[in-house]
């Protein structure tokens, strides 16, 4: 039954059926050939899984971003970065780096951080006469930065499926992504250097980076009151995403003053839209996965792991190879719901914490989003910048590097992010 459903799965994928679709096929396919699995009970197991309250977080985080950078945020955080580190070799790739930094603690989503701050950045770039592949690169990668800072959505999809706590992982989330930040401006900064990229030449003015400063402060404080509400155990996660929804909605209505109800209406249906995406994925791969459990198949994995592989360090890079693969072929949400059932019992054979885990599954399956042939992030800055694909990816290499040297470190280094 497993293996009729991942073939119907693959082969819907491989002819460009929406990821959602080809796993209901795959679900559909193997409870028709079984008759061990009735399709009502099939059914009743898709519609339980969104029924819980932490989804709850979801919408409401994304209204967040909406509400946050469809406004004047944007132009502020830019300026703020720009007269700080702007001056420096690469500066200008660098500021949009620590943008997407900055922005993952609003959003929690690559794709919406990947269309916000590229249509910024991108043609500011090209104004300054930087190579439209290296911006594109640049913020392609920098994107999924964005999936590390809280809030996450992928990180609240895993704690689901593997009854984690979501705070743990937030928390947990941090260190990684400011690791990737310092590593791709570092990038930046040596691309820039050796190839004599042009910098902003603008005089630095204090009254001007205060003003800028000043102007962006509100926003640039969710994050931190995110983290304080988790850490001390003042909300929880949903309750924290609720009340980043009010406090988007009273800083761009009372500060920047620029939420009309055209504004408001259009995040709010943005917001709805892409909920309604992720709740199908979850609905579909929760048929996948109750399948694959009902089927046997993690039990399968783990005892064939532990007759053939006896070192906890090769099932890790096992994990991580089988990760990467799936990445560069499905999108991270629905990788992450297919993958927990199978690695969940796999990682607890080894001790492995599922906060590790976690972090480990989010930062390897953050590659794919920029990694052809089905790079989300990819893509869209390549559109963006008017290049090719190709063009980006080989400007991506470095960046690859050092995505990979976070992942040795989340993945051996346990320490790094538990606490």
């Amino acid at each position: 039954m497993s293996f009729i459903m991942l073939f119907v799965f693959m082969a819907g994928a491989v002819i460009a059926m929406p990821i959602a679709h080809a796993l209901l096929m795959g679900a559909m396919a193997a409870a028709a050939t079984s008759d061990r699995v009735p399709l009502d009970l099939l059914v009743q197991q898709m519609v339980a899984q969104v029924q819980s309250f932490p989804l709850i977080a979801i919408p409401f985080f994304m209204l967040t971003g909406s509400l946050m950078m469809g406004g004047r945020l944007g132009e502020a955080l830019v300026g703020v970065l720009s007269a700080l580190i702007g001056r420096f070799h690469g500066g200008p790739a660098q500021v949009g780096v620590m943008s997407s930094t900055l922005f993952g603690g609003v959003s929690g989503s690559a794709v919406a951080d990947a269309s916000a701050i590229g249509s910024l950045m991108i043609p500011w770039h090209r104004r300054l006469g930087y190579p439209p592949a290296f911006s594109a690169a640049t913020l392609a990668a920098a994107a999924t930065i964005d999936i590390l800072i809280p809030p996450s959505i992928p990180m609240i999809l895993f704690a689901l499926s593997a009854n984690a706590s979501i705070a743990a992982l937030f928390v947990a989330g941090i260190v990684p992504g400011l690791l990737m930040c310092a590593g791709f401006m570092g990038v930046c900064w040596w691309v820039g250097r050796s190839r004599g990229f042009p910098r902003d030449t603008t005089p630095f003015a204090w009254p001007a980076f205060r003003r800028h400063l000043l102007y962006a402060s509100p926003a640039l404080l969710l994050p931190v009151l995110i983290i304080v509400f988790l850490r001390f155990g003042i909300a929880t996660p949903t309750e924290v995403a609720v009340l980043s929804t009010l406090y988007a909605g009273l800083v761009s209505a009372a500060i920047y003053r620029d939420l009309g109800w055209r504004r408001l209406n259009d995040a709010v249906v943005h917001a709805g839209l892409a909920t309604g995406v992720v709740l199908l994925v979850i609905m579909a791969s929760s048929a996948i996965g109750w399948l694959l459990t009902f089927d046997r198949m993690p039990d399968g994995v783990v005892h064939w792991v532990q007759s053939h592989v006896h070192s906890a360090w090769l099932v890790i890079v096992l994990m991580n190879l089988l990760m990467l693969f799936i990445g560069m072929f499905i999108d991270l949400p629905a990788a992450v719901l297919l993958l927990t059932p199978v690695f969940v019992p796999l990682a607890q054979s080894i001790g492995m914490d599922m906060t590790q885990l976690g972090i480990m599954m989010v930062v390897n399956l953050a590659l794919g989003l920029y990694t052809p042939p089905v790079g989300t992030t990819l893509f869209i800055t390549s559109s963006l910048a008017r290049v090719k694909v190709g063009q980006t990816v080989r400007e991506l290499i470095p960046f690859y590097l050092v995505a990979l040297a976070v992942l040795a470190l989340v993945s051996y280094v346990p320490a790094s992010i538990l606490r």
